[in-house]
């Protein structure tokens, strides 16, 4: 497929930040999953066009990453140009240099830039993150990708409801999506659940909050989740029972996050100990065969990765017919590649 023969939507796109993915319109998000599934054919055919040639793109890694760092890297090679790996902890920044300096120096260098910051790089103070991900993007002329924070992951979200509607013909529409709470000996941050619920209660969908008592999300993004819901003809609704919330299921995300007292206390003040305790009480929400056997016959598995085995979800589970994680992986090259491409590429 030739570059004159890629069509994209005439959403402008050119330059705007991706912080979070409630900050787009549903017509921006379908302008990326369009391309990503343009481009997820053409690299099948051996045929991508260079739509980010000559273009860089800075990701600043605050945080360790696995699936975040490798997808945009492959999606800024696919398409004719280059993804920078930058370690915070090796720059200037982490002896003090400010982020205003760093964004107006990187802005000079390239053509957008990621920032990946939650968990320990902000001892766990809810929102440090995405601060610092919008300060970024205050001062930069570039557009800026979170490319995971304390409170969002939108490309991570994006790719995922690509991957559900994929696999359910493009219509979300009505399909109960169960983001579960399960064990792990981890604190994670909220960040990936939180856009996964606010994206998917946009889109129509039927989403379950399932998790045991004491571990709700942000008590404003459930809110608002819900009027996305009303808006959309979706639903939301928050569970405490794994076996009612995955009958008739058509996706499930089981996944361990920190309770909302850690979040809201921080850590350091909550206590660590205190929170794996916490977690311990609930050693058996895990994702088992006899649960997924309750789902719709045609229900997924999903997980952002990485899925901490025996603990949120048994080897079964995560390597049987249902799960699409691998799947899901791939997805976030071409939707990571049409994000770089609509925001700073050279255009179709």
């Amino acid at each position: 497929m030739a570059r004159e023969n890629v069509i994209v939507s005439m959403i402008e796109l050119r330059g705007k930040d991706l912080i979070s993915s409630q900050d787009w319109s549903l017509e921006e998000i379908g302008a990326v999953m369009d391309l990503a599934r343009q481009i997820k054919v053409m690299r099948y055919a051996g045929n991508v066009p260079e739509l980010f040639k000559n273009r860089t793109f800075f990701m600043i890694f605050y945080n360790t990453s696995t699936r975040t760092r490798a997808s945009f890297e492959a999606a800024a090679t696919m398409l004719g140009g280059h993804a920078q790996f930058i370690d915070f902890a090796t720059t200037r920044g982490a002896e003090g240099e400010s982020v205003k300096d760093m964004a107006k120096m990187y802005e000079r260098f390239g053509h957008a830039m990621g920032v990946r910051i939650l968990e320990s790089a902000v001892d766990y103070v809810y929102g440090r993150g995405n601060a610092v991900v919008r300060e970024y993007a205050q001062h930069a002329k570039i557009p800026v990708v979170n490319m995971a924070d304390d409170m969002y992951h939108p490309s991570q979200a994006i790719a995922d409801l690509y991957t559900i509607s994929e696999r359910f013909g493009w219509r979300t529409e009505k399909k109960r999506y169960v983001i579960m709470w399960t064990y792990s000996d981890r604190i994670r941050s909220w960040g990936s659940v939180q856009d996964e619920m606010l994206l998917a209660t946009r889109y129509g969908m039927d989403v379950v909050l399932c998790h045991p008592p004491g571990f709700d999300l942000d008590d404003d993004l459930v809110k608002l989740a819900g009027q996305n819901a009303r808006d959309s003809g979706g639903s939301l609704e928050v569970s405490h029972d794994p076996r009612e919330a995955l009958r008739g299921a058509h996706a499930v995300f089981p996944r361990s996050w920190a309770s909302h007292a850690c979040v809201m206390e921080g850590l350091n003040r909550f206590g660590r100990e205190r929170e794996l305790e916490l977690h311990r009480r609930y050693q058996g929400w895990r994702l088992t065969t006899e649960l997924t056997d309750l789902m719709d016959r045609h229900g997924i598995v999903t997980h952002v990765l990485p899925v901490f085995r025996g603990q949120e979800a048994d080897d079964e589970v995560m390597d049987g017919p249902r799960s699409v994680i691998y799947d899901q992986a791939e997805n976030l090259l071409y939707v990571r590649a049409a994000i770089l491409a609509l925001i700073a590429g050279t255009g179709p």
